[in-house]
């Protein structure tokens, strides 16, 4: 099934900016979030879709090669997976260019293919509390990432043995020939299938890797998690991804920031919302209430005649800017509690209010079917 374009994902157009993506990125997130729609396989569906258009968007590297080559630049199938990149889209063209041009581009391959490699990038998905999110901490996270062997350092070969240049190519990695056609004779190059385009061979393999000079390894990372951080924010550790080969650098690890909800606040950017109920008494007459805050509760003076709705903003109460100095504000939205049980003496007072008020209050406490009788008994 063909793949849905990543800005139709997002639903945005091709010149939108970072912060375009960035929004549409948190909007989508937080509307198919697992765990806001809990047993609901569709949203757990398009909210993997819409993480994995972000992870291509939002990086500019991924972003150029997504808008030059589609979905293909990222699938294993066409040599783009991983950390390897254009570098095995390379290897194809040459291959192809080789077969009917008589090896024009098998220099380069080769050049490839034997030279040292880059390990390919990890990411993972890290959750996170509100809180943790808000003023930063320090995980401890595990990943599983392809290492050089530790018995033959890489090699492939057994411990006290060594490759050997390869008998088929000769060390080149490479096989000409010339085949003969009613069209004249056509050379071509082709990677040499004994020894992959290495040049090497191992004759006696090592027994803990069984000749690939690679393991996988489970590693324990320690990460600082900076304040201000959110869901869709991106940590990069340099150096910790898939171990290179032939001497090539290690790839990145990509740690995915995912903040859980909150049971009171709300984030919005560097604000925080949240709502509270007070007494229709305290929203009358005014007074002071306790407001919590994510560093703890303070205190405020609610003005006479506080309606339903009213928003109050605590100046600084937010949360740190990630990229920058100051802090977000909080928003405290009012609700008017209504008391669901009254005392006498508390409906008889609530009732000559009302009579100041010149409100009429209606004390008859028949039925709706008793209503209908009298309204209908001449």
């Amino acid at each position: 099934m063909a793949k849905t374009d990543y800005y139709e994902i997002l639903g945005i157009s091709k010149d939108a900016d970072e912060k375009e993506i960035k929004s549409a990125f948190r909007k989508l997130a937080k509307q198919y979030h697992p765990d806001l729609n809990p047993d609901d396989k569709e949203a757990e569906a398009k909210f993997k879709e819409v993480n994995e258009a972000y992870e291509v968007l939002s990086d500019p590297e991924r972003k150029a090669k997504y808008d030059q080559f589609g979905h293909a630049a990222f699938d294993q199938n066409n040599g783009f997976g991983g950390g390897a990149g254009f570098n095995d889209f390379g290897d194809i063209f040459g291959d192809i260019f080789g077969d009917f041009f008589g090896g024009g581009f098998s220099g380069s391959t080769r050049t490839q293919r034997t030279g040292p490699k880059a390990g390919s990038d990890l990411k993972i998905k890290l959750d996170i509390d509100f809180e943790e999110a808000a003023f930063g901490t320090k995980k401890e996270i595990k990943i599983n990432r392809i290492e050089k062997c530790h018995v033959c350092d890489g090699t492939g070969a057994k411990k006290g043995t060594s490759k050997k240049t390869c008998p088929t190519c000769q060390g080149s990695g490479s096989i000409r020939t010339v085949q003969r056609t009613p069209f004249g004779q056509f050379a071509s190059t082709k990677i040499c299938s004994t020894c992959n385009g290495t040049g090497e061979v191992v004759e006696e393999p090592c027994t803990s890797c069984s000749g690939t000079g690679k393991e996988r390894k489970t590693r324990k990372l320690s990460i600082n998690i900076p304040a201000g951080v959110d869901t869709g924010s991106v940590i990069p550790l340099r150096g910790e991804g898939n171990h290179g080969e032939r001497g090539g650098p290690a790839g990145d690890l990509y740690v995915y920031i995912n903040v859980t909800p909150h049971e009171i606040f709300e984030r919005d950017g560097n604000d925080v919302w949240c709502e509270i109920p007070i007494t229709f008494a305290k929203a009358t007459l005014g007074g002071s209430i306790e407001v919590p805050t994510i560093e703890g509760k303070v205190k405020y003076d609610v003005p006479e005649g506080t309606q339903t709705g009213t928003v109050f903003r605590l100046k600084n109460k937010g949360i740190k800017n990630l990229r920058g100095a100051g802090k977000g504000d909080q928003y405290v939205r009012v609700k008017i509690e209504v008391p669901k049980k009254l005392s006498e003496k508390q409906r008889n007072i609530l009732e000559q209010f009302a009579n100041e008020m010149g409100e009429k209050v209606d004390n008859d406490k028949k039925g709706f079917f008793g209503k209908m009788k009298d309204a209908f008994k001449d």
